[in-house]
């Protein structure tokens, strides 16, 4: 007995749907091999392989037509800039995997919010939310497309921007060898008794309610003038140029919210020195304040003392200074409670 491969939902017809969903998204068939590509650049073998896995994307060398023009093209952009001195490879090397790493993340995130939507929208499951993505996503690519070059070059004018203010000026001094490069306000808050809160909530609710905690946090940061580094699970980490905005997103974060369901947040911040590198900030003060953060009761800021130190000589905060307490990997610290200060009103 042979099996049917042309009748309704055949693998045919699978593979000729997914065919088109392809091309409608990549935006033309896929005509060129491994091969192909590595005569049409002029680079090496090596560097076609290494620029897919940068972007996440592995490729093996072979005959099959895997690859679109608009592929061939961009690979001869980007090898370019080598040929060109404007990059060496250590620096082509991190742009490449931080457009695949962003994008990854990016199409993911896009994709669930079709899925969610859509199973909102016609009470689907999930799997028929799905398979209904997959006859409307292409559709929105080009403009998705559109949106995300439109938001990137936003960000980048508005990181631009800050270098501009913040170095201009500069006299071109160094740090000491021992300092980190930036001075930042560095913030952790992240949701109290979260694994209880959300036992035994569904897939919808548990999306419904991290979204929530993510969506207000990144409103809190942007309106007080900082900036989302990373959400953590649970937890945001956000940077601040200056600390008293720093001081802002902390205290609106920890505020109460009137929601249906308060979300509770304890927040921790320091202002200190980061290194600023693959989208996000590291050394000891990024430590620091998450393990501050991990002191605070709810709906509260704990601060340390040099950052108190620096809020003191306002008038619109009230700092209390708390019980030492011996931390793991900083030893004791001092923790201080930042509030506003009480106006009378």
């Amino acid at each position: 007995m042979t099996s049917d491969t042309s009748g309704p939902g055949s693998s045919a017809q699978r593979e000729d749907t997914a065919r088109l969903i392809d091309e409608a998204i990549l935006g033309g068939p896929r005509t060129y091999s491994f091969d192909d590509l590595v005569a049409g650049t002029g680079m090496s073998p090596e560097f076609v392989e290494n620029y897919w896995r940068w972007l996440g994307l592995p490729v093996t060398p072979s005959s099959e037509a895997r690859f679109t023009a608009a592929d061939l093209e961009s690979l001869r952009e980007i090898g370019g800039l080598i040929e060109e001195g404007q990059l060496d490879e250590q620096a082509q090397m991190t742009l490449v995997r931080s457009l695949g790493h962003t994008s990854d993340r990016l199409a993911l995130w896009q994709v669930e919010a079709f899925v969610e939507h859509l199973g909102r929208r016609f009470r689907l499951d999930d799997v028929s939310a799905r398979l209904a993505a997959l006859d409307r996503i292409p559709g929105f690519a080009d403009v998705l497309a559109r949106q995300l070059e439109h938001a990137w070059r936003r960000q980048l004018a508005a990181l631009m921007g800050r270098f501009a203010t913040e170095f201009a000026g500069a006299d071109g001094a160094e740090p000491a060898p021992d300092q980190l490069p930036l001075r930042r306000a560095i913030g952790f808050a992240d949701i109290v008794s979260f694994t209880k809160r959300t036992a035994g909530l569904g897939s919808q609710e548990l999306s419904e309610y991290v979204q929530r905690f993510e969506g207000r946090a990144r409103d809190v940061i942007t309106e007080a003038g900082g900036r989302v580094v990373k959400t953590i699970g649970d937890a945001v980490l956000f940077v601040a140029d200056d600390v008293t905005t720093g001081a802002e997103c902390a205290l609106g974060l920890a505020a109460p919210h009137a929601t249906e369901e308060e979300i509770p947040v304890r927040v921790g911040f320091v202002w200190g020195r980061v290194l600023s590198r693959f989208g996000d900030v590291f050394g000891p003060d990024v430590n620091l304040a998450s393990r501050i953060s991990e002191l605070a009761e709810p709906s509260s800021v704990l601060v340390d003392p040099p950052t108190a130190a620096l809020l003191s000589s306002s008038a619109g905060y009230a700092l209390t200074a708390q019980a030492p307490q011996a931390v793991q990997g900083i030893g004791e610290i001092t923790p201080v409670r930042l509030q506003r200060a009480y106006t009378g009103a």
